[in-house]
């Protein structure tokens, strides 16, 4: 192939081969994401208190994921999460070789930062109660926007 489609194709090519660790690592945190939020969205849903990461009045996953913050327009902020971090996984997997996928993985992980940041704000100063699986899904998606915006300048170098 010599036409503007053969080009673009080796090249998504070439810069899923020079991402090769980083898309694996974005894979394997977008899989953990997937697992802490499917967590958080089961205890959005039990009908009974638990102990499970409830720790004290301040550090209690049941506080934050029964609060009205818990869901947007009736949708739970964990489902929002699991449905976040699958997208992240697919493009990191499934379509890692497409030419548009440094950016789109990059702007899908500053949005779900972005996010994350609204929710810890709202943890922090509303609530002024901590959710340890909402801390560690932070913490996932900080690392994955770091990974991706590695990805996006090491495509740009392609």
């Amino acid at each position: 192939m010599t036409g503007p489609a053969g080009a673009s194709s080796s090249q998504g090519i070439k810069a899923a081969g020079s991402n090769r660790i980083p898309f694996a690592l974005i894979a394997i945190l977008s899989l953990a994401g997937i697992i802490i939020s499917a967590i958080s969205l089961e205890r959005h849903y039990a009908k009974s208190a638990t102990e499970f990461c409830d720790f004290s009045q301040q550090f209690s996953c049941d506080i934050v994921n029964r609060s009205e913050y818990s869901s947007i327009m009736g949708i739970p902020v964990a489902g929002i999460g699991v449905a976040g971090y699958a997208a992240l996984l697919l493009l990191a997997t499934l379509w890692k070789s497409r030419r548009e996928t440094p950016l789109r993985l990059l702007a899908a992980a500053m949005a779900g930062l972005a996010f994350a940041l609204y929710l810890t704000y709202i943890e922090a100063y509303v609530l002024e109660t901590w959710c340890i699986l909402c801390v560690i899904s932070l913490v996932l998606i900080s690392l994955i926007a770091v990974l991706t915006l590695i990805v996006k300048l090491r495509s740009t170098n392609v």
